[in-house]
């Protein structure tokens, strides 16, 4: 174990001074299981939350729910989601639910505002009351209310860790990422959800064999291969309007997944061929020390991961992702006043021979 598990990742200055720090552990892995870089000490056990969320999506896609329910990569795409509560994602939502026969009032998520600003103001101008929908893992809960339909297990009780549901799921995680079920510490997550925590390199690796799922079963392959489709087609659904993962998904042409979880969590995941021809799946995992509060440091962080490797270039990060990007600090009259910036180099090597 590293003495200090984290490292310097991004600096915020004022002229002259570097004014706040945030540090942070990441682990760069591909799908054969190779430590490919670190920063920072990369078995850091640290739970994934909403980064989990593809994995906990699996065994419904295992099942055969696409061809059964004619579900489109929008529907997919939304019950990996943190999303936005905008109305188009509740529109997806309901519909997703009209298909699968669950009802709205069965989600036990909770509620809260809508992440986008401007859905939550027309929303309170409309007097329209929060619901379940409107939560950002409304997907989520939905995709294991389906899971329990499908087992015909109880679903007044599905987030019990115990609940056959939540045993697939935790299975299921396990075997993506290749750690034994004992490694797998249980938390519950803002969403009332089992949220699980483990060492950063096994969570990438989960990444990696998700975008690259050759050495898997056939069932398990393609069911990899529908979430990352459905994630890349309809990025929209996976966040929303101005955040890092809809964004980078819209620019990456099909060869980069990402989805965020809360406290500074981010995963990202590299399909085959997207560093070169040769190059096979990667997963990157990333955590900010100090939970990030405002998200001002894990948007920078991977989008300079991604240009280091060389999947983003400065036209793309400057047209698309300017503002999550390292950037200069303005004050509240727009003079410059300093910068965010990324202070690593991830010091890897370009080499994917057997």
């Amino acid at each position: 174990m590293h003495e200090t598990p984290f490292m310097p990742l991004v600096e915020l200055t004022r002229g002259p001074i570097v004014e706040s720090v945030h540090w942070g552990a990441l682990a760069m892995v591909d799908s054969r299981g190779r430590l490919l870089a670190s920063l920072g000490d990369p078995y850091l056990v640290m739970h994934l939350r909403s980064t989990a969320k593809p994995f906990q999506l699996l065994p419904l896609i295992e099942e055969g729910a696409v061809e059964r329910f004619s579900l489109t990569p929008e529907e997919i795409a939304i019950m990996c989601a943190s999303h936005s509560g905008t109305d188009e994602h509740v529109q997806v939502i309901a519909r997703l639910q009209a298909k699968l026969g669950i009802e709205e009032k069965e989600l036990q998520c909770g509620v809260h505002p809508p992440f986008h600003e401007p859905t939550w103001q027309a929303m309170i101008q409309r007097n329209e009351a929060l619901t379940p929908n409107r939560h950002n893992c409304s997907g989520k809960h939905t995709n294991m209310l389906a899971q329990a339909a499908l087992l015909e297990a109880s679903r007044e009780d599905y987030l019990d860790p115990q609940h056959p549901v939540q045993q697939r799921i935790l299975h299921t995680l396990a075997e993506m990422c290749n750690i034994s079920l004992e490694d797998i510490r249980i938390g519950i997550d803002g969403c009332s959800a089992p949220v699980f925590a483990l060492p950063l390199y096994h969570a990438a690796l989960g990444y990696a064999r998700l975008c690259d799922p050759v050495e898997l079963s056939p069932q398990r392959a393609q069911a990899c291969r529908t979430i990352t489709s459905a994630m890349t087609k309809a990025p929209f659904m996976v966040a929303g309007p101005g955040r890092f993962d809809t964004l980078v998904m819209e620019i990456g042409m099909g060869k980069i997944i990402a989805k965020g979880g809360a406290e500074g969590y981010q995963g990202i995941g590299l399909l085959p061929g997207a560093l070169g021809p040769d190059s096979p799946g990667i997963g990157i995992t990333f955590k900010i020390a100090d939970g990030d509060p405002g998200g001002r440091a894990r948007p920078v962080v991977a989008i300079e991961v991604l240009r280091q490797l060389g999947v983003l270039n400065e036209e793309q990060i400057q047209s698309h992702l300017a503002d999550l990007a390292p950037r200069p600090l303005k004050n509240w009259r727009g003079l410059s006043v300093g910068e965010i910036r990324p202070v690593f180099k991830l010091g890897w090597q370009r080499s994917f021979g057997l």
